[in-house]
């Protein structure tokens, strides 16, 4: 979108945890304001009026009607934009985008060592949906149970066990909410 840019293109203005996203790790999305190939948004358009908003929990009208219904159903990552701001708000944003950029490392390490080239939407879900600890609990126990020198597909099952338990353990579904089709 013309005229809008963002210094953190990590965590989108929205909500959204770009880092973790396929499509941005791909190269096909610069990330929300990253310039060339950005779609037009209404809610990017309504923070260049609002100057000084660099996320949407921080406008004095959050949630607005933009926000009904944003997390029911997923694109390419998890839509949990509302908790994601939740997290924000409670341990502050500094310490939220620590926390995303440990994700990003634990989805780069996933990507490079287990990514048996049917993974990576897997692994982008799972690192969003799980903690922090629950990922750093699940790459140890992947490693446990797969040590170096094992192969590409081995370390890939152990990574999808490893995290399938930990997603178990609190009831999530590590998959993407998709809109039913229109018959």
């Amino acid at each position: 979108m013309k005229d809008f840019s963002r210094k953190d293109l990590n965590f989108s203005l929205c909500g959204l945890n770009c880092a973790l996203c396929p499509m941005k790790l791909g190269g096909y999305c610069p990330g929300c304001g990253g310039g060339e190939g950005n779609q037009s948004c209404s809610i990017a358009r309504c923070s260049m009026k609002r100057a000084g908003i660099a996320y949407c929990f921080q406008c004095g009208e959050h949630p607005c009607e933009k926000y009904v219904g944003i997390d029911q159903f997923d694109s390419f990552l998890p839509h949990n934009q509302l908790k994601n701001f939740a997290r924000a708000e409670k341990i502050g944003l500094e310490g939220y985008l620590a926390e995303l950029e440990e994700k990003s490392v634990i989805l780069r390490h996933l990507l490079e060592r287990c990514n048996d080239g049917r993974r990576k939407s897997f692994y982008c879900t799972a690192v969003n949906l799980l903690e922090i600890q629950e990922l750093r609990a699940a790459v140890e126990r992947m490693e446990s149970l797969a040590p170096e020198g094992t192969t590409v597909k081995e370390m890939a099952a152990a990574a999808v066990q490893a995290l399938q338990d930990a997603a178990a353990v609190r009831g999530i579904e590590l998959k993407l909410k998709k809109k039913p089709k229109k018959k």
